[in-house]
């Protein structure tokens, strides 16, 4: 053990294991925003170098499109995820004629980034139902519809969990919208955060049966300061950025042409290589998996790893914090995390405490790990990373 620990201090070699927070930008990615850097026309402009940048940007959402078996025509590009998530619940809101009496639902394991879209519809006078997981991390149907009402408008449950990877039955929840919408003759919005389960879920958008989706560059491997909001059809959506009518008018702003070059090229080889690499990645989580529960008997894995994406593992190890663990990693040269990264200042994981509630399980909320893997994950680090927190587990004790 200890002739492993000093090969890879010697080396200074860092283990990255938070590919769910931020994957690594591909080379191929990085060569395609290269080329498109040069061009220098504003997309809006009608000038030649305008037209030249405007048919780069096309030629992008067409191939994004294509990834995700959409028409070029309901994609929308956005600075980020998070912009995607406020365009499509806030813009949403605001395309109402009344906010009085509507009801909206979202599940309690979302990321912040829609979780505070849905504090805002409450302070915007909508009322709003949670939906908690069930114990394997799952929103089941039948709990979606056990809050649905005639006055429902809108419902958001993420593809998959960036927390503890459970995949969503969203095609089963999107039937169960429709036969609500033909009892009572409404019609609601289903919206979905993407996140990073095209990586290793080859199901298109069309067939998850929902009207929103969003995506973010930076969850596949593409650059940072990009995302794009799927829309269906007519939602009648209002911008919540105002100042020029770039993408439709939905959000202002000069497109990034380069960025959304290199997004769609990182779609590109997402493709190429998504069967083979979630294999891969789902073999070293589940040896992880195993040899950490063999070492730490006391580890409690969070959330159904038969219905979570390959590369998510998050743990709970009882009495010592997962600030504390992560911080310990970080200092062996390993980064993970304990939570979206997003919610700062949080000692605690809202998604684990929500799938533990007040159980005597509860003490898994604060003392959780999540290790994310990826392309660059070796099994060498799956083996290191055991050591080192089994001596940092027994050195605690």
């Amino acid at each position: 053990m200890l002739q492993n620990l000093a090969m890879y201090k010697a080396k200074k070699r860092r283990i990255y294991l938070d590919y769910a927070s931020a994957s690594p930008v591909l080379a191929t990615a990085i060569r395609a925003m290269r080329t498109t850097e040069k061009l220098v026309g504003n997309p809006s402009a009608i000038h030649a170098e305008g037209v030249a940048a405007k048919r780069a940007l096309n030629d992008a959402r067409e191939r994004i499109a294509g990834v995700f078996g959409i028409k070029a025509r309901e994609l929308v590009f956005t600075p980020s995820l998070t912009a995607a998530n406020s365009l499509a619940v806030i813009g949403f809101a605001q395309s109402l004629p009344s906010m009085v009496g509507t009801h909206w639902i979202v599940d309690t394991i979302e990321h912040p980034s829609i979780g505070e879209c849905f504090h805002e519809i409450e302070r915007m006078g909508g009322v709003v139902s949670y939906v908690a997981p069930d114990a394997r991390g799952i929103i089941t149907p039948a709990a979606v519809c056990d809050v649905l009402r005639p006055e429902t408008v809108f419902v958001s449950v993420g593809w998959a969990n960036s927390e503890i990877g459970i995949i969503q039955p969203l095609a089963d929840i999107a039937r169960a919208l429709r036969v609500h919408e033909q009892t009572h003759r409404t019609r609601i919005a289903f919206h979905t955060d993407v996140g990073q389960a095209p990586l290793y879920e080859s199901t298109l958008i069309h067939s998850l049966g929902v009207s929103l989706a969003s995506f973010g560059s930076n969850k596949m491997y593409g650059p940072h300061g990009i995302g794009a909001l799927y829309v269906r059809g007519d939602m009648g959506l209002r911008p919540v950025v105002y100042g020029g009518a770039q993408e439709k008018g939905w959000w202002s702003g000069t497109e990034n042409v380069a960025l959304a070059t290199g997004f769609a090229s990182a779609c590109a080889e997402m493709v190429r290589h998504r069967h083979t690499e979630a294999i891969r990645v789902k073999k070293l989580r589940d040896h992880l998996a195993q040899r950490l529960c063999a070492s730490i008997p006391d580890a409690r894995v969070n959330g159904d790893l038969r219905c979570a994406l390959p590369h998510i593992l998050n743990v709970s190890i009882p009495g010592i914090s997962g600030e504390y663990l992560a911080l310990a990693l970080d200092h062996a040269g390993i980064a993970v995390s304990t939570k979206s990264a997003c919610r700062e200042g949080e000692t605690a994981s809202h998604v684990v405490a929500s799938l533990c509630g007040v159980s005597t399980d509860a003490w898994r909320a604060s003392h959780t790990i999540r290790f994310s893997l990826g392309r660059g994950t070796k099994k060498r680090d799956i083996e290191y990373v055991v050591i080192v927190l089994s001596a940092l587990v027994s050195a605690r004790k």
